[in-house]
C-alpha cells in the first residue's frame, strides 16, 4: 500500500526486534508495514545465523532478568504458533574466580528469582565436563534455565506469524528518508509510505539514520568474528553433553560466549565478545585478526578437544551502548518516532518482550515494565532539533 491512505504503523528493520515488534503489532490488529533494507533472508546485520545463547539470571541487570521470566512463555507461544522449534534447554555454564563481580552478581540474581541452579567447583566441574580445562580456583555455576534459541527458525516465525496476522512485509527496499509530522511520510527507494506511529529498530544502521531526525546517541557498532572449531572426537561437546557458556573478562578485558556443536557438525561455537569498530556499511573491510589470534590462545588453553584453529569463520555486528542497557523509547520532539537501538549484543533473547514494550509505545498502551533504564534522555544527549 503506498499513496494517500496511511498504515497504522510502519516498522523499519526485519531483525529479530523489528520482526518482534511487527508481530506484536499485528497481532493486536494493527495495520502495520514491515520494511526491510536487504532482501530476507540475509546475513548483513545483527539477527542472522542459527543460534544465541538464552538464560534467565542477568546478574546485577534485574530488569532484565524480569523481562527474561517473560521472554521464555512468549517464545513458547511463538513455537505453538508457528509449529517451528526455537528454544533447546542445555543449561548456562558462568564461569571466573568466586568473587568477580559477574559469578557473584549470577549468584545473588539466580538466588533472588528462585531460578533453579548448581553451583560447583573445578573438581566437580571436571568430573561433569573433562572435555575442558579452567583454572584450579574457578567457581562455576549452571543456571538451568539456559540454552539455545534457534535464531534463524525465531525470525522465521516471526515474518510468517506477523503476514499470518495481517502484516505486509517489504523487502531489499531500504529507506531513503523520513519526513516527521503528525502524519509520518517514509521514503524508500521503491515507494512512498504514510504512516501514523512509525518504530525504527535498524540494528546498525542506527549511528546513521537517527542523526538525521536530530539524534545523536552513544552508539559504537563492531564486528563480531563468529568462529567455530573442530571436536578431536566428534560428539565430546554436544548439545547433550555440554551446556552454553559465558566468561566475563575470559580474554583480558572482554569477555567470551560458547555454545556446543550444535550448528554444524563437530563445530563448537566459541567467540569473543567484541571486535574492531566499523562502519556497517563497511564492514568487511575491518581488520579482526587479533580476534582471532586472541581466541586460538583462549581456545588451545581452555578446550583441550578442540583444534585451536577455526574451521570456520562468519561475522555480525553488534550495536553497542555504554552500560548495555537499550533504548526503548519516544523520540523527544516526535512522539510518534518510537526507537530500539543499542541492543548490545545481547538483546535477541530479550526479542519478546523488546517487541511488546516498542509496540505498547507506538499504540500509546499503558507500558508493562519501568522504562527508566531505557530513556534516551539518561545519556543528556546535545539533540540537533
Amino acid at each position: 500500500m503506498s499513496g494517500t491512505e496511511p498504515y497504522e504503523c510502519i516498522v523499519v528493520g526485519a531483525g529479530v526486534e523489528g520482526s518482534a515488534t511487527a508481530y506484536y503489532l499485528a497481532k493486536s490488529g494493527c495495520r502495520t508495514l514491515l520494511l526491510e533494507q536487504f532482501p530476507l533472508p540475509h546475513s548483513r546485520g545483527s539477527s542472522h545465523g542459527q543460534s544465541r545463547i538464552t538464560r534467565k539470571a542477568y546478574g546485577d541487570y534485574d530488569h532484565f532478568t524480569l523481562m527474561m521470566k517473560e521472554a521464555f512463555p512468549m517464545w513458547e507461544t511463538l513455537e505453538k504458533e508457528s509449529g517451528l522449534t526455537i528454544y533447546k534447554q542445555t543449561g548456562m555454564l558462568a564461569m571466573g574466580l568466586p568473587d568477580h563481580s559477574f559469578m557473584s552478581g549470577t549468584r545473588r540474581c539466580l538466588k533472588k528469582h528462585n531460578i533453579p541452579y548448581e553451583e560447583i567447583d573445578a573438581k566437580e566441574m571436571h568430573r561433569k565436563y573433562p572435555m575442558v580445562s579452567f583454572p584450579e580456583n574457578f567457581k562455576f555455576i549452571i543456571d538451568f534455565s539456559g540454552g539455545i534459541l534457534r535464531a534463524d527458525k525465531a525470525l522465521q516465525a516471526y515474518h510468517s506469524q506477523f503476514k499470518r496476522y495481517g502484516g505486509a512485509v517489504h523487502d531489499g527496499e531500504p529507506v531513503t528518508n523520513i519526513y516527521p509530522g503528525d502524519v509520518i511520510t517514509v521514503r524508500t527507494t521503491k515507494a512512498e509510505y504514510k504512516t501514523k506511529k512509525l518504530v525504527l529498530a535498524v540494528g546498525a544502521w542506527a549511528s546513521k539514520i537517527l542523526p538525521n531526525l536530530g539524534l545523536n546517541l552513544p552508539l559504537q557498532v563492531v564486528r563480531i568474528s563468529v568462529l567455530y572449531w573442530r571436536e578431536k572426537h566428534p560428539g565430546e561437546y554436544s548439545a547433550a553433553k555440554f551446556p552454553v557458556f559465558y566468561q566475563e573478562n575470559g580474554c583480558g578485558k572482554y569477555s567470551v560466549y560458547g555454545l556446543p556443536s550444535e550448528e554444524y557438525p563437530g563445530l563448537v561455537k566459541i567467540c569473543l565478545h567484541w571486535g574492531p569498530e566499523v562502519d556497517p556499511d563497511l564492514r568487511d573491510k575491518a581488520d579482526d585478526k587479533w580476534v582471532t589470534e586472541t581466541m586460538c590462545k583462549y581456545v588451545s588453553d581452555y578446550f583441550p578437544g578442540l583444534v585451536p584453529m577455526p574451521a570456520v569463520s562468519e561475522s555480525c555486528m553488534y550495536t553497542w551502548v555504554p552500560g548495555e542497557n537499550f533504548f526503548l523509547d519516544c523520540h523527544p520532539v516526535w512522539k510518534n518516532i518510537v526507537i530500539g537501538a543499542g541492543f548490545s549484543g545481547h538483546g535477541f533473547k530479550l526479542a519478546p518482550v523488546v517487541g511488546k514494550v516498542l509496540g505498547e509505545l507506538a499504540m500509546e498502551r499503558n507500558l508493562s515494565y519501568d522504562m527508566t533504564p531505557f530513556k534516551i534522555d539518561r545519556f543528556s544527549p546535545k539533540h540537533k532539533l
